[in-house]
């Protein structure tokens, strides 16, 4: 390994040899949940990467029990109260603006959006054993982070609606032979599939990956800006009405 780029206790971007980098999520304590803090530093380890000259594939990990179990309550209560705009929670497109391809390993759960983050990797990667869903309409606001269309890049859309409507988490054997994920393994052999793949990538050129890479995702970002503007809209009627308010409080309280 190259050494390790620090940010947090949780986040640090990893170089390891032949081109493949991790970025590192880490938080045991806060399962990975995105609070601003993290979500500054996630960013930074993202662009961290992005910045390292050999990096020709990137691999997303969290732990083996939660990959990100989505915004923490201190972040929904900024977001009610107006002290963080919706709009300024770029993170899935911090991933999809990496310049080569990123595979998501989501051997843990991942909601809400956790599962968005994973979804804006190029190929995601879930566990049979666990679960992944977009629960954002439980708490009583609608979908964010370009979840509506990455949510339509792995399943079709009648099932994507049905998720987004339902706000039902998922095991990921629930998915096989429905989805486009692009492997759906035991949790134990997620991460190793992943950085097979991973060095399997690294072999070609950068400059071709990078072309490549921006050729498949110009759906995706065109996708992603169109919906994260009515998605922000969205979230201003919603995170402004006092039943919001009581389910977030009450889902946390669980």
């Amino acid at each position: 390994m190259a050494g390790v780029i620090p940010r947090n206790p949780g986040v640090c971007f990893a170089p390891r040899d032949g081109g493949v980098g991790h970025v590192l999520m880490a938080d045991a304590t806060g399962k990975n949940e995105m609070t601003p803090e993290f979500v500054e530093d996630l960013v930074g380890a993202l662009r961290d990467a992005a910045a390292w000259p050999e990096l020709k594939a990137l691999v997303l990990v969290g732990h083996d029990d939660v990959f990100s179990s989505g915004a923490s309550l201190g972040m929904l209560r900024a977001l009610v109260a107006g002290g963080v705009a919706p709009a300024d929670i770029l993170l899935a497109k911090a991933v999809l603006d990496v310049p080569v391809p990123v595979i998501a390993a989501m051997a843990g759960h991942a909601v809400g959006g956790g599962l968005a983050l994973g979804l804006a990797a190029d190929m995601p990667i879930i566990a049979r054993e666990s679960r992944y869903g977009a629960t954002f309409m439980n708490m009583g606001f609608t979908p964010g982070m370009g979840m509506i269309r990455l949510l339509e890049h792995v399943v079709s859309p009648a099932l994507a609606h049905e998720l987004l409507y339902s706000g039902e988490a998922r095991r990921g054997a629930a998915f096989e032979g429905r989805s486009g994920f692009t492997a759906i393994l035991p949790r134990a052999d997620v991460l190793a599939h992943a950085d097979s793949l991973a060095r399997r990538i690294a072999e070609k050129p950068r400059k071709a990956l990078s072309l490549l890479k921006r050729t498949l995702t110009l759906p995706r970002r065109r996708a992603f800006e169109e919906t994260h503007t009515l998605e922000s809209l969205m979230h201003e009627v919603t995170f402004a009405a006092e039943e919001t308010r009581t389910r977030i409080e009450a889902n946390h309280d669980e």
